[in-house]
C-alpha cells in the first residue's frame, strides 16, 4: 500500500485526490494546504472545465491536513506526492519532494524554465525516484482512440491532424490574483494550449520547422492565443495547433481535433463528448468517446503502475514532459 500526500487543494487536487480514493494499492494520509481552513470550503466548490465527479466529502475531511510538507513529513511516512500547485511553486516542491526521497507525480506544465527542469529530472534519476508530469489529454479516451487509429494505420495513413483548445479567461482560484502578476503562470499557452501541443509530439512526433505563426497577449500572458502549424522533414505530414484563453470569462470551454487520414476522416469536439465521428465519403459512424474524466485515473494507475517496476515507460518520461516545455517556447518565438 503506497502511502500519498496530495499537495494543493484547487481544482485539480480535489480531482487527484477523488482518483486516489477509489484506486487500488494506494492510501491518501495527507493533504498538503497553506490555508488549512479552506479545505472544507473548496470541496463544496464547482472550478475548472471538467466536473470534479462525486466526491467522498466525508472520506476527505477524515485526511489530515498540513501546511506545509516539511510539517507532514513530521508525522506521515509517505511514498509519494502529488503536486497540485500553481506552475511558479513546481520546482521548489519537487525538488523537496525529491531530496526527500519521495516519487512524484506533478501536474503540468512540469516547470517553465528548462533548466530547472533539467536539474529536477536529473534529481530523480540520481535518487531513484519516479517523477511523472500529469500531461492528462494523453490518457484520455478519444485521444487514446487516436492514437490507436494513428499507429495501427486503421484508415491509412494521417495527412493532416488539427487540434484546437479554447476557453474563456479563468476566473476560478487564484487566477485574478495571477492577473496581477502578468505572466508568472505562463499564461494560456503553457495552462491550455500546451496540452494539444504535448499530445500531438507524443502521438506524430517533435516538428523540425514551424510556420504560419499568431501570438495574441490576453489578461494572463503575452501568449494567450496561440496558432501555428507543424511540419515533418520528409513527410507530407501537416499539424496545426490553436488555442488560448482571450475569451470573456462566459465563453464556453471546447476541445477537440480533426484528423484526417487517407480513407476516412476521425473528429472529436467537447461540444458533443460522447461520440467519435469516423467520416467517409459515403457514411458516417460514431465511436463512443467514454469519459473525459477517466483521463486522470488512468495517469494514476500508470504512475503506480511505475513505481512498482521502478521505472516509466520512455514515452512518459519527465523527459518527454521538459520536450513539450521547449516546444511551447517554439510557439511564442
Amino acid at each position: 500500500m503506497k502511502r500519498v500526500a496530495v499537495i494543493g487543494f484547487g481544482f485539480m487536487g480535489i480531482m487527484h485526490s477523488r482518483q486516489l480514493l477509489v484506486s487500488e494499492g494506494v492510501e491518501l494520509v495527507a493533504i498538503i494546504e497553506k490555508d488549512v481552513a479552506s479545505v472544507a470550503k473548496k470541496l463544496n466548490e464547482q472550478v475548472g472545465n471538467f466536473a470534479v465527479g462525486e466526491v467522498d466529502t466525508s472520506a476527505l475531511l477524515k485526511v489530515p491536513v498540513y501546511s506545509s510538507l516539511a510539517d507532514c513529513i513530521k508525522e506521515q511516512q509517505l511514498d509519494a506526492v502529488h503536486v497540485c500547485v500553481h506552475t511558479e511553486l513546481h520546482y521548489p516542491l519537487v525538488k523537496e519532494a525529491l531530496n526527500n526521497d519521495l516519487h512524484v507525480l506533478v501536474e503540468k506544465p512540469f516547470v517553465l524554465d528548462v533548466e530547472q527542469g533539467e536539474e529536477l529530472v536529473a534529481l530523480a534519476a540520481e535518487k531513484k525516484r519516479v517523477l511523472m508530469v500529469a500531461h492528462v489529454v494523453r490518457f484520455m479516451s478519444p485521444y487514446q482512440k487516436l492514437l490507436g487509429f494513428i499507429e495501427t494505420k486503421e484508415y491509412g495513413d494521417l495527412k493532416f491532424l488539427s487540434l484546437s483548445r479554447f476557453s474563456g479567461v479563468p476566473q476560478w482560484g487564484q487566477w485574478l490574483e495571477k492577473q496581477k502578476n502578468y505572466g508568472i503562470s505562463g499564461g494560456a499557452l503553457f495552462d491550455l494550449i500546451i496540452h494539444d501541443i504535448d499530445f500531438a509530439a507524443f502521438a506524430v512526433g517533435v516538428p523540425s520547422e514551424l510556420s504560419n505563426k499568431t501570438i495574441l497577449p490576453g489578461k494572463l500572458s503575452r501568449h494567450d492565443y496561440v496558432s501555428a502549424t507543424w511540419h515533418y522533414p520528409d513527410s507530407d505530414l501537416v499539424v496545426r495547433i490553436e488555442g488560448g484563453n482571450v475569451f470573456h470569462a462566459r465563453f464556453p470551454f471546447r476541445a477537440g481535433y480533426t484528423a484526417v487520414f487517407e480513407e476516412a476522416t476521425v473528429s472529436f469536439s467537447t461540444s458533443d463528448a460522447e461520440n467519435i465521428l469516423v467520416s467517409g465519403h459515403t457514411e458516417q459512424t460514431t465511436i463512443p468517446a467514454n469519459d473525459l474524466g477517466d483521463g486522470y485515473f488512468n495517469e494514476i494507475q500508470l504512475f503506480y503502475a511505475a513505481l512498482q517496476k521502478g521505472e516509466l515507460p520512455e514515452k512518459y518520461s519527465p523527459e518527454s514532459a521538459l520536450e513539450t516545455i521547449r516546444l511551447c517556447y517554439r510557439h511564442a518565438e
